[in-house]
């Protein structure tokens, strides 16, 4: 199970699969999103639809990135035998 799983998101082959996939759960997040009460938002924009899956996939981009930086250039990452 975790082999195919690994295989499904390491392999190029399934990435148009992989597109429409995510596409779709984004979707699904958006419509949810919709149907959800905004009686007691605190913030404006607490009250735009879709801002949560917005907001959300907005953070997870900025969290790789910001990831990516800190393992190149601050220099936090080691070489693979490092510890060999």
């Amino acid at each position: 199970m975790i082999a195919r799983l690994v295989r499904f998101f390491g392999d190029p082959e399934p990435a148009r699969l992989r597109i429409r996939l995510s596409c779709l759960l984004l979707g699904v997040v958006v419509l949810a999103d919709l149907v959800v009460n905004r009686e007691h938002a605190a913030f404006a924009w607490d009250h735009w639809p879709g801002w949560s899956a917005l907001y959300g996939f907005i953070s997870c981009v900025v969290l790789i990135f910001a990831s990516k930086w800190l393992g190149r250039w601050a220099r936090l990452v080691r070489r693979e035998d490092y510890y060999d």
